[in-house]
């Protein structure tokens, strides 16, 4: 029979237990040694043990032995463990990567807003932001273009209880979306935008299930010109659904755009100075 052996380790020395979290979907940790955060992805059995593979917001997956202490959750050392496969669990996390705080309740609209250039980009705003933009109380609306933008802020008439911010697509060096964008020097108006020609664009390709977002000629009809280049029926509003439908979360965007839009949502909810 083995012989008790008494723990001689004095208290002081000896590591506070922590928390056990188990690894849902969409949980977002931080890996204690590397720093990497990200978004789990799936739990496997290895023969080294239990490994997690998170996500980051960019797209890049690592893969992390799930030791004791090796992650923060909110600033807070916790050990990860396999979720129970025992029913359906509860969202932890928005589309967006938020904290889901379930049960809240929409926030009475803000005075401020965020004005985007069409419906495409006020839908896909929606589908990943939604939840977030309804708790903090901000309404986002189109425009159908930007071309009277000045006269816009002029008439929203900002000030620092009603801030206001502008999603500009194509937004780079020389072209006339950044000339109208300049326009603008409201110090309560904050516009940036993407690269891309469309909102279209800032979903990524593999999402969609394709490989790249084709190039169209000038000239033509670049929605239009997409939907012949992928095979597609020649219907813009049917090809969006479409493109939508493959949007889950913040990891089916580009950076690009989920900079932006993220940065609006702070400038447009901060408190006045």
């Amino acid at each position: 029979m083995r012989s008790y052996q008494p723990d001689l380790t004095p208290p002081w020395k000896k590591s506070a237990p922590v928390p056990e979290v188990p690894a849902e979907p969409d949980l977002v940790v931080e890996e204690v040694s590397t720093g990497f955060c990200g978004a789990v992805i799936r739990c496997e059995k290895t023969a080294q043990g239990p490994t997690v593979t998170l996500e980051d917001r960019f797209g890049k997956h690592r893969v992390f032995p799930m030791e004791p202490r090796g992650f923060l959750l909110e600033g807070r050392v916790v050990t990860l463990v396999r979720p129970s496969a025992a029913g359906p669990v509860r969202p932890t996390r928005t589309a967006s990567g938020s904290v889901a705080v379930p049960g809240a309740r929409a926030r009475v609209a803000r005075a401020g807003r965020i004005y985007v250039e069409g419906r495409h980009d006020a839908e896909l705003v929606e589908r990943v932001w939604g939840d977030d933009l309804r708790i903090e109380g901000v309404v986002v609306e189109y425009l159908e273009g930007i071309d009277d933008l000045p006269a816009i802020v002029r008439e929203f008439s900002p000030g620092p209880d009603a801030r206001l911010g502008v999603l500009v697509d194509h937004l780079v060096p020389g072209s006339k979306e950044s000339r109208i964008a300049s326009q603008v020097s409201d110090v309560n108006v904050l516009v940036v935008g993407h690269p891309y020609i469309d909102v279209w664009e800032a979903v990524k390709p593999s999402s969609v299930g394709i490989t790249a977002w084709p190039v169209v000629p000038r000239g033509q009809d670049w929605k239009t010109g997409v939907c012949r280049a992928l095979g597609w029926p020649e219907s813009t509003g049917a090809a969006w659904q479409r493109i939508l439908s493959t949007v889950r979360s913040y990891r089916d965007l580009e950076p690009a755009l989920l900079g932006s839009v993220e940065h609006l949502i702070d400038f447009v909810t901060a408190p006045p100075q």
